[in-house]
Formats: C-alpha cells, structure tokens, sequence
C-alpha cells in the first residue's frame, strides 16, 4: 500500500513522536470535527503562550459560528493557494496524489482536480506539517506574541492581504482590554524586575505563562513581614470598616423648601371649595360674603404672624428669656420620650392590615359592634387617638344597641364628654346595668354617683348589681331602707336578705329569715344564718340543731340537690364564721349522707383527719362524736378522739374524752393508765390513786395497772407502798415484767442482796428473759457498786479503783456467771453480749492484762448475730480504747481516745468490714464522721446523707460538723431536723441542748470580757439567751426512752432520774467528750 506523502511509521518523518509512535501528531491548525460542523471553543487557559518548543501551536477558536465557518474558509483557500503555485508540490516539498485502487475508485471515484485528503479536516501540505514537527519560530528581532495568531512574523496565514477591517477593529478591542487588566500588575512587575510593562522580560524576552507572577508571590513579601510583627501590633489593628464609596458622602439632609404664597393661595381656594357651605375657616383666613355665598379669602399677612406667634411660643417653653437658662426638666423630658413608641416598618405594615381587615369586617357587617370596638383600639394602638374617637363614635351611630360601643366611646373620650356619651347611651339603651355602673364610676361626688344609680335603679328595678353598688354608698339606716326595698324587688337575691337581717335587730332578723325561707325554700344559706343567729344569741343546742335538721327535710322536700362534700365544706365554714355549734349539727344531720354502713366507720375517720389536717378542730370533734355515738366499742375511734384533744384540746376535754373512753372499755386499761398519768401531771395525786383503784377493780389481773400504781408510788416517795403493790402484783399477775420491776426497785432503795433475791426468783420461773441476767450481772459487778454507776458508763470510763481482794473476785466472778447463763439462754440478746464485753474489758484493764476475752466475745457474738451494727460498733471502739491505754502506758499520760484515731489501724480495719457488711447503718455512719480525720469528715458527711439522707444518727453528726465550725444557723437547721425525725431519741437532744449551752456561754464570756460584739459573726450574736431552756421544755414534752448515751445515764444505781436531769448530765458528759 502506497502512503503517497504521509510518511511511514517510525521513518523519522514531521509527524514523528517519539512517545507514541501510532498516533502521529496533529496537523497545525487542526480543529477536531471541524468537518462536521463542530465549532471550537476557548476557555481560560487557552489565553497566553500555550505552546511549546515540542508542541506544535494549535489555533484558539472563539467567537461566533460565522467567524468560526470564516477562518475555516480562509485557512483552506491558503492551503489550496500554496498547492497550485508549487504545480503539484514536489518543488515545494508537497507529495504526490497516492493512487488510488480500483476498490477505492469504486467507492469513492476519481478525485478531483487540486484535491488533498483531509484539507477538510484542516489537514495542511507535507511543508506545513514539517513546519507544524519544528515549531513556532521566533524572530530574531523579538517581535510580540499575538494569542490568536502566534508571534507576529509567524502567523497561522501567512498573508496578511486577508486582514480586513473586522479583524483589525477586534485585535484593537482586545488590545484596549488587554492593556487595562495589564496596567494593574504593571508597576508592582517593574519594582521586581520581571515584566518591564510591554508583555517582555526585563533583558527583552517575552514572558511565558509559567513565567507571568501569582498572586501568591506578589503578597510573598508582605507575609514574610508578619514575622516582624508583635503581639501589641497585632492586637493594634482596627478591624476592617465598610468604607464604600456610599459612606464617604455625606448624607444629604432633608430640604424642606418653604411653599410660595401663590401656592398657599391656590391650596386654600381648593379647601374652599371642596367644603362649601362650612363655616369653619382656617388660620390666617378671612371669611367674606358675596351675594349670599361665602367665601375665604386668604391673609398671607396673617399665616406669616401665626407662624411667628408659634415659633416664639415654642422657644418660650424652652428657654427662659431672662436668664437664658433651660426650663425642661431633665427627668420629666426622658420619662416623656421613654413613652414615645417608634414603629418599625414591620408594625406599621401590620397596623395596615388590621385597618383593611377591620374595614372589611365593619363594611360587610355594620352592625357588629366587636368590629367597631377592634378597629377603634387599633387606632389607639397606633397613636391616633382622634382616628379611634371617629371610629367609635361612627360606631355608635351605626349599631346603636350595643352598650360594648358605648362604653368603649366613654373610655377613649375624656371625662367630660364620656359622661354625655354615656347619658345618650342610657337613652339608647335604658336597660344595660354597665352603662349605669360606668356613668356612676365617672362621677367624682357620692351624691352624684347615688343620682346615677337610682336612675338606673328606676330603668332596671330588678338588678341585684345596681342594687349592691347603691346600698354600698349609704349609711346604715338608708341602708336599712334600701335593703327593705331591694328585698322587695328582688326577692331571689340571697345576699339582700342576709344583708337585711345582719342590720336589724333580733327579732326584726328573725323576721326577715323566715320571709326569706318562705320566698327560698331551697337555698341553705338562709337556713345556716339563722342557726348562726339563734347562736350568736346564745340559745340551745337543741334549737340549732332542729333550725339545720328542718333546713335538711325542706331541701330534700323541694329536691334541691347537696351533696355531703358540700354540707362539710358548710359546717368549717361555720366553725370558721365563730359558729361551732352550727358546724356541729351541720355534722350530725349530713356525715352520713350517701354513705354506706360497712364504710361509715372507715369514713367518718378519714373525715376527721382531713377536718384537723384544715386546722377545723371543731368540725373533726364533731364528727369523731357522731362516729363514736353509731360505734361506741371502737378502740381506734376512742383513741383518735384522744389524741385529738391532747393536741387541741383542754385539760377538761381530755379528762372528759378519757371518763367516757373507760366507761365504754372498762377492759382497756390504755385509757386509765393515761387519765391517770394526766391527773399525776397536774399533781393530783389522789385523783391519780383513785383513777387506778377504779383501774384495779375492772382489771385485777392486768400487769400494766399494777406496775403503774408502784411507779406512782415510787416516784411521789412511797416506797413502802410501791413494794406492797409489787408483792401483789406477783401473787396475782406474776409476769416477768413485774420481777424486773421488783429487783429493781430494791437495787434503786440500796437493798442488793434482796434484789439479787427477786432477780433469781424470777429466773426460775422465766429463764428466757435477759433484762434478768443484766440486773445480775450489774449487781454483782464489783466495779458497779463502787463506784454508783452503770456498766456501759464504767466502760466507757474504764479508769476504775483496783480491788484485790477475795470478795471483788467472787463477786466479779458471780457477775461473770450471770452473763454466761444469759448469752446462753439468750444469744440473740444484743445489750447482753455488750454487758459481758465491758466486763470482761474492766477485768483486763485492773489486772493489766489484753483485751483478748473482750475481743473473743464481740467476735462470737457477731458470727451468732450477722450484720448487727451494734455489735460492729463496739468492737471498733474497743479497738480503740485498747490503743489509747497502750499509749497512755507508753507514755505516762492521760490521752484522748480521739487522738489515737486515725493512727489505730485495727479500728479502721474493722470500720471497713463493719460498712461492707451494713453499708446502710446510720450508726456506723455517724460513728465513721465523728472519728474520721477533720479534712474527710465533709466529705464523708456528704457520702452518708447521700445514703441515707433521713437518718437521726446521720443528721446529728453533720450539726456537731456545723457546731465545731462555729456556724451556729446551720447546726441548729440540722439539729432541729434531728430532733424531728425522730423525738425518741435522746442523744439527738442531748447534743441539741449541749450545743445550745455552749453557745451561750461562749456569748457570756464575750460580753463578760467587753468584747466587741459586732465583731462576732450575726448568726452567734442573734442566739436567744434562753434557747437552751426551749429546748429542754420540748425534750421533757417529748420524754424520749431510747438513746445509746441516754438509756445509760437514766438507768443508773444510784436514783431515777428525771427527763430534764437525765438531759442535764447527758449534754455534761458529751461537752466533755466534744472538749476533749
């Protein structure tokens, strides 16, 4: 096959490449598919050189499809003329026609004349692909690079006889363009010496586009410099302003431009005439009559005076003339501008729009007065306060009836004129109430508004409104006749009756009730006034409750319906009204209402919790006798209704509720036991003896009888008596109770032998019992009867005196007997087992040996008696009274146990286990605060209320933290919350009543010593003097029983104590302890 001039592949022709030899490179000039239609395009990129030395240039196309079809057209007839001159090209390099095969003469026919494959894809001669292989020239004298047409001495055409006018007007277009964006870049290319202005490089080469400055590198300069910059210069740049062409000019102010007096003129003519027939004439006018018609003519003299007068007016009120001096007063002026609204477009827009709607609104219905009302006030709203007066009065005329219209028309116009809209209203409308009621409202006099209102009354004799509103203005008597009157024409009105009756007298009351039951008989408001009336005079129960009982049938009787809840919500309003009685029979004839039988009982209790949670007592007493009266058996009735009045009630009442209690349960010895108790508090002694021999007669056999007739005796002296009552108690109701009370007794006078006696008597016949044991125990304890006190006090004070002789060895050894026996006839006995610790504790300590039985003890007793925090607690201490005697040995002084705490490692150990097994113990809670360091007491103070946040234990060490912190507030907050918790526990009030002693002493001692009190803290200096003895009256009203400190110190050998002296010594002993 022939390839006539195309070169073979790899025969180093033009079209040659070297990295891909099949796909020659394309011809100069050539546009892909520009054969078939298609029209080149230019993008950003194809602007500047884009060729290489190795690439050959390609033409940029752009514009429109005429231009594109043009150089086409142009580029083939210089190809076709280069061919034609060479008469067949081989003088001027062009190949010859390749012949053509008999298979392509078939397909295609004979080529004509000229012809060259692939001119009409832009395909050039065998020269100027050579060309196109070389490159772009360069001319030797540096000539300028054009981005069409290449440099200017190689261009695509090389004749420039086809350069018309068109292509010249558009190389200068571009030109201009090009020289504008180039002169922006031009100076900063001079300063560095890459660009030189025109297009060339500073030695008079062209710049390629690689060569041409980024943005980048001409701010390269600037960036390097930031380095240079400090932190206070860079802190000093202001920030970055709108500094638009549009701020730099001035703001034209607004020119008012005063009108020409011919403009005036015409204007006021023009008014002239569109209101013929007025006689209103405006400022600066003169009105003049010609031939029956009048006419204004204008006095241009005159607009100038009036605008002068107002201008001095104005300068009048703002400047003194004398002085020169300001008259405004600053405060006054602001406060007027604070009320002066300024809408924003956004508001006015919707003021807008409420005007079209409201508009609509009246236009389609004139007649709807709530229309007229809405568009008047958003007139208001919108501060056109004259706009919303013609509204509402247009209103008025149209819908005339509506007394919304009038009364909004009276509001929006002043006083004066308000009260002559509301006369015409009351014309129009003679019977609308609020038209009157407004009218009065506007007068300033009473008799002006008592004229209005009787007017009114003559238009609506039968409002109640008008009525009330003109009996309020009178005195008394007019009052009186009034009313008369009132009840008269309106006798539905409830209140103008009760009203009537409050005025007159009794019997005139009296008479005027029963007309009101006559004309209501089924309101029972009347028939609860008069019960009330026939109480206020002092009158029988038996009247008020048959007044209530026929007000009940007559409502029943004319079916008027009241439910119970009703008639209770009537009888504490009665109590509240001063009417007990009353609240009572309202009680007695409806508490049964709607109830049923098996729930009365049920009910009625939960009524008198409410009635009393509502503070009515009278109402709960009521209903706890009605319910006592149907179930006069019911213990818990009996003792709802005794508690009610030892807590709201007198002493009388109480004895009264109590008599009657025993009279109905002679069985229940509850209610002797307490009347007796009441009468041995008022120091009735023989009240008290006589109540218990009623006691003993209705039960002979009863424990609890026998023992609190020797405890009377005991405590008022009569010991004899109390031992004589407790002999027969013995015999009759032999309990295990009363042996304890029998020993005891006799240990208290000082008789031990005869107390042991009693103790072994009652071991015989109830060997289970361990309070048994411990008296034994105590008795026999040497170190108790030496030194008068209880065992859990010598154990906590285990410095006693040495005893060696044989008898204190027999007796500790008997007490020692005593705890065995009992730990085994009762190991669940917890107070038992402490008992035989401590003995074993004091044994030790006087024979200066370990604690290694007391240890053993503990240990056995809590494998026997799991998770007991009790137990827990003793060992712990143990531990630590251990380390303090070792210390105190160590050293030869008396130490704390609260200094060897937090160096006693065997306590702590011992605290951990105890918390893991009872993480939720208050005890050991409150014992791990008091004994922690002082840096993690807080904290664990904040661990323990999170775990159990309504502990008394808890509570109380968290107040003594406040105490020693001296912030005397919130220790009494959290003591009192102690306190409340729970008010059986005794050590709460002995820290209570310790902190409070402490606090006044440290007062004492800062006035004694004329110290400045105001240097104190508040909170210390407001402490009342006598707080302390508050809080004792509360504890001894309280009578707390239980109580770690407290139980010790009231159970002592040596006497009982009182509540008010067991409080005394318990807060010494836990002042010494805080002290230490």
């Amino acid at each position: 096959m022939s390839y006539g001039r195309y070169p073979k592949p790899n025969d180093g022709g033009p079209y040659a490449s070297s990295s891909n030899n099949r796909r020659p490179p394309a011809p100069r000039g050539y546009v892909a598919g520009l054969g078939r239609g298609a029209a080149g395009f230019t993008t950003r990129s194809d602007i500047g050189p884009m060729a290489s030395d190795a690439t050959p240039l390609t033409s940029s196309i752009g514009g429109s499809r005429a231009a594109e079809v043009r150089e086409a057209k142009l580029r083939m007839k210089a190809m076709q003329q280069s061919q034609g001159q060479g008469g067949g090209g081989q003088g001027q390099g062009v190949a010859p026609l390749p012949q053509m095969g008999p298979a392509m003469e078939s397909a295609f026919g004979v080529a004509p004349k000229n012809y060259i494959p692939g001119a009409g894809r832009g395909a050039g001669s065998a020269a100027d692909a050579r060309e196109a292989a070389q490159g772009p020239r360069r001319s030797a004298g540096g000539g300028s690079y054009d981005q069409f047409g290449g440099y200017e001495n190689d261009r695509l055409f090389g004749d420039a006889s086809n350069y018309d006018d068109d292509d010249q007007e558009a190389d200068s277009i571009y030109a201009r363009i090009d020289e504008r964006m180039g002169s922006k870049k031009r100076g900063k290319r001079q300063r560095t010496g890459v660009n030189n202005g025109n297009g060339t490089g500073v030695n008079g080469g062209s710049i390629t586009n690689a060569q041409q400055p980024l943005i980048s590198d001409q701010f390269r300069e600037l960036k390097e410099k930031l380095s240079e910059v400090t932190e206070d210069q860079w802190e000093a740049i202001p920030d970055v302003g709108d500094y638009s062409l549009k701020y730099k000019q001035k703001r034209r102010q607004d020119v008012f431009t005063p009108l020409t007096d011919s403009l005036l003129e015409a204007r006021s003519l023009n008014n002239s005439d569109a209101t013929a027939g007025g006689t209103v004439a405006l400022a600066g006018t003169a009105t003049a009559v010609t031939d029956g018609f009048a006419s204004v003519v204008t006095n241009m003299s005159g607009l100038a005076e009036a605008r002068g007068t107002v201008l001095s007016m104005s300068l009048d009120k703002a400047t003194d003339s004398v002085s020169g001096s300001t008259t405004i007063d600053p405060k006054g002026y602001l406060t007027s501008l604070s009320t002066i609204k300024i809408a924003t477009s956004a508001e006015v827009g919707d003021v807008n729009k409420a005007r079209l709607l409201l508009k609509s609104v009246r236009d389609t219905n004139p007649h709807h007065g709530p229309g007229w009302i809405a568009a008047a006030r958003v007139e208001e709203a919108a501060g056109k306060l004259l706009a919303a007066r013609k509204i509402v009065m247009e209103g008025c005329r149209v819908c005339g009836e509506s007394e919304d219209v009038w009364l909004e028309a009276a509001r929006l116009h002043p006083v004066e004129v308000g009260k002559t809209i509301l006369a015409t209203a009351a014309r129009r409308i003679p019977t609308s109430v609020k038209i009157f009621l407004r009218a009065s409202d506007l007068e300033s006099t009473d008799a002006s508004k008592k004229a209005v209102l009787r007017k009114g009354l003559e238009s609506i004799p039968t409002s109640v409104t008008l009525w009330k509103a003109a009996i309020e203005l009178e005195d008394a008597a007019d009052a009186r006749i009034l009313l008369g009157v009132a009840v008269e024409r309106v006798p539905h009105s409830v209140e103008m009756w009760l009203a009537l009756a409050r005025l007159e007298s009794y019997d005139n009351a009296r008479k005027v009730l029963n007309r009101a039951r006559r004309n209501l008989p089924a309101d029972r408001t009347v028939w609860i006034a008069a019960a009330k009336l026939e109480e206020s005079q002092n009158r029988e129960v038996v009247l008020i409750n048959s007044i209530i009982g026929k007000g009940v049938k007559s409502l029943q009787k004319h079916d008027a319906v009241v439910s119970r809840s009703q008639w209770m919500k009537e009888a504490e309003a009665a109590e509240a009204a001063g009417a007990p009685l009353v609240s009572g029979a309202i009680v007695g004839h409806t508490v049964g209402m709607g109830v049923d039988t098996e729930d009365r009982m049920r009910t009625w209790s939960d009524d008198a919790s409410a009635a009393i949670s509502r503070s009515s007592i009278a109402t709960a007493r009521a209903i706890l006798a009605h319910a006592l009266a149907s179930y006069p058996t019911k213990r818990t009735l009996w003792m709802q209704a005794v508690s009610l009045e030892q807590s709201h009630g007198s002493p009388q009442s109480l004895d009264e509720v109590l008599e009657a209690a025993s009279q109905r349960l002679p069985r229940a010895e509850v209610f002797w036991l307490i009347r007796a108790k009441e009468q041995w508090r008022r120091n009735n002694i023989e009240g008290s003896r006589s109540i218990l021999t009623r006691a003993f007669a209705a039960n002979p056999d009863s424990e609890s009888v026998w023992l609190a007739a020797a405890k009377l005796e005991r405590e008022t002296g009569e010991i004899e008596r109390a031992r004589v009552l407790l002999s027969r108690a013995r015999e009759r109701a032999g309990t295990e109770r009363v042996f304890m009370k029998s020993a005891l007794l006799e240990r208290e006078c000082g008789m031990l032998k005869r107390s042991l006696e009693l103790v072994d008597l009652g071991l015989r016949n109830f060997p289970g019992f361990d309070k048994l044991y411990m008296m034994g125990g105590q008795i026999c304890d040497p170190t108790q009867n030496n030194t008068q006190t209880s065992s859990n006090t010598t154990a906590h004070n285990p410095t006693v005196t040495p005893m060696d002789t044989t008898t204190s060895i027999q007796s500790l050894q008997r007490s020692r007997e005593y705890y065995q026996k009992g730990l085994k006839a009762c190991p669940k006995s917890i107070t038992l087992w402490k008992l035989a610790a401590h003995l074993e504790e004091r044994a030790a300590l006087q024979a200066r040996k370990g604690y290694t039985k007391a240890r053993s003890l503990l240990e056995l007793a809590r494998l026997k008696n799991s998770q007991n925090p009790i137990l827990w607690v003793e060992a712990i201490r143990l531990e630590r009274r251990a380390s303090a005697a070792t210390s105190q040995n160590s050293n030869g002084s008396k130490n704390n146990v609260h200094t060897h705490t937090a160096n006693n490692k065997p306590a702590g150990i011992l605290m951990a286990k105890a918390l893991q097994e009872c993480p939720l113990s208050g005890l050991l809670l409150s014992e791990h605060i008091r004994y922690s360091p002082r840096v993690e007491q807080k904290s664990k103070s904040a661990d323990a209320i999170q775990k159990i946040p309504d502990d008394p234990l808890v509570i109380c060490a968290v107040a003594n933290l406040f105490g020693n912190d001296r912030k005397a507030a919130k220790a009494r907050k959290w003591f009192e919350r102690a306190v409340v918790l729970d008010p059986d526990w005794g050590d709460s009030w002995g820290w209570y009543y310790a902190f409070e002693l402490g606090m006044e002493r440290e007062l004492s001692a800062v006035v004694s010593s004329n110290v400045d009190v105001a240097s104190k803290e508040e909170e210390e200096v407001k402490v009342p003097a006598k707080k302390s003895e508050a809080v004792k009256e509360r504890c001894i009203k309280a009578d707390p029983k239980h109580g770690e400190i407290w139980c010790r110190i009231m159970k002592t050998m040596e006497r009982r104590l009182t509540v008010g002296e067991g409080l005394e010594r318990v807060a010494t002993e836990m002042m010494d302890k805080s002290s230490n």
